[in-house]
């Protein structure tokens, strides 16, 4: 799993004194910017090989200004043609989950305009970081 550090700013809390939703989504593009630049290196952004086709979010405890976070993020599955990002966002201090995001990742051909299959190299370092989420908790 790679790791990202993030300091709450001002700017990303709202009205309600806590982060604002829109905030979260900002840190966990971060995790994957920072998690394909980790395992791949890239000339430039046009060497770029995946778009974000689906992302999901849930909230499951508030942040605050100047807190610090911590953005892991992880392989769920890989597809033919797309692979599934695991993320979480915990307090830096105490380890405990903040919000936990899915999303999906589209190998995607950007002079076609089409997705393609991921190629084998692509998959055996997708793999290295192969993580899985504790079971769900039914709620009473």
């Amino acid at each position: 799993m790679i790791e990202s550090e993030i300091r709450v700013r001002f700017c990303e809390t709202d009205a309600l004194g806590h982060v604002n939703n829109t905030s979260y989504f900002i840190y966990l593009e971060q995790g994957r910017t920072e998690f394909f630049e980790e395992i791949a290196t890239f000339a430039d952004l046009s060497d770029w090989p995946f778009i974000l086709a689906h992302i999901r979010c849930d909230f499951l405890q508030q942040a605050y200004y100047n807190q610090r976070l911590t953005i892991q993020t992880g392989v769920l599955r890989i597809g033919t043609r797309s692979v599934h990002l695991g993320q979480q966002i915990l307090d830096r201090e105490s380890g405990e989950v903040i919000a936990r995001s899915e999303s999906v990742m589209v190998y995607f051909n950007f002079l076609r305009q089409r997705s393609e299959p991921i190629p084998d190299g692509w998959k055996a370092k997708l793999n290295a970081y192969s993580i899985s989420w504790p079971e769900k908790k039914e709620e009473t």
